[in-house]
């Protein structure tokens, strides 16, 4: 099992950091998605190609690797489809298809995966998917849809063209204002097929790339009130002299300790110890979930009433943090699903 990140991986981690702290500052990010700055992602770093298999034209990466690169577009806030075009590539893991991962690999397709059943006649899909991840700003949607082949599992998943006829988008209005949700309805909109849904260990990998994004979330939301308690004065003193700004931050403190180990162990189980990731990815979306959204809480209650205006950046935090807590279903599933996995 490893824990501490590789040199390479370091290397990764501060490539990414350097490029996301130029070119998607906080203040942009209140702009919303950028195509440019989603193009330069790809086109200088390779980063939607990191987890796509060689032969497509990615690096064939693990989910350790993208863990790291999740981690700083999670503390950097990133709009845009970055997170649902690496879920697909993801979901495809065991159903390779070399159009969509070579657009992938190569950033000229954004995709975004929904787990929302659709109806297909074999050539054409239908049906409503009311809450879809950067649907607005995805060139690709892929969901599943029964194979039809009388198999009464048998599932399939399919391809779709956003921009192509029998689709219709409207934007919803989300509650985390730096990525988008839209409501997806199909009407005989063309499909393919890409091939069999996996039944085994995709949402597992699901689980833990988003947790590797709430980590991310949590430790720039730490170092934000950290730095701002040194610095902001309140009765003569910082405020971070006081003893309970200095409690509430070093429980802020434990939970990512602990949230970085979770996740760094099940990203190794993703790659490692497949028969490890199953609890390791219930025990992610268990903790480090709710634990994101509490230090993104005590984030902006530490700044005060400055916290709570419309200008400072904390509720884009907090925004993001629930926004993730229950994108992949609500914490108390997970829990209960890892007490099931262990017997208790």
């Amino acid at each position: 099992m490893k824990l501490v990140l590789s040199g390479e991986q370091r290397e990764l981690r501060e490539a990414v950091r350097g490029f996301l702290r130029t070119a998607s500052p906080l203040p942009k990010v209140r702009d919303g998605y950028d195509p440019q700055v989603y193009a330069r992602l790809n086109g200088e770093l390779g980063l939607s190609g990191l987890i796509v298999p060689e032969e497509y034209g990615g690096a064939g990466a693990g989910l350790s690797e993208l863990a790291v690169v999740l981690e700083e577009t999670g503390a950097a806030l990133l709009p845009g489809p970055f997170l649902a075009t690496a879920f697909t590539a993801l979901a495809l893991t065991g159903t390779p298809d070399k159009e969509l991962l070579t657009g992938i690999a190569e950033g000229r397709i954004a995709a975004t995966l929904d787990q929302g059943e659709l109806s297909f006649d074999g050539s054409a899909a239908s049906g409503t998917l009311p809450r879809v991840l950067t649907g607005m700003e995805a060139d690709v949607l892929v969901a599943p849809a029964p194979s039809g082949d009388g198999d009464g599992d048998g599932m399939v998943l399919l391809a779709v063209e956003l921009a192509g006829p029998g689709v219709r988008r409207t934007a919803l209005e989300p509650l985390d204002l730096t990525r988008g949700l839209a409501e997806v309805v199909l009407e005989g909109a063309p499909a393919r097929v890409l091939g069999p849904a996996s039944k085994t260990g995709v949402g597992d990998r699901l689980c833990v790339a988003l947790a590797a994004e709430q980590l991310g979330v949590m430790r720039a939301a730490l170092e934000s009130i950290v730095a701002y308690a040194k610095v902001r004065v309140a009765f003569g003193r910082y405020i971070g002299s006081y003893q309970g700004v200095k409690h509430k931050l070093a429980d802020m403190h434990g939970k990512l300790e602990q949230a970085e180990s979770i996740v760094r162990y099940a990203a190794w189980a993703a790659d490692e110890s497949p028969d490890e990731l199953p609890e390791a990815a219930a025990l992610a979306q268990a903790y480090v979930g709710r634990a994101c959204f509490e230090v993104a809480r005590d984030h902006l209650l530490l700044h005060g009433g400055i916290g709570y205006t419309w200008e400072h950046d904390a509720h884009l935090f907090y925004k993001r943090a629930k926004a993730d807590e229950v994108l992949l279903g609500p914490p108390r599933i997970h829990r209960a699903r890892l007490a099931h996995l262990l017997e208790l």
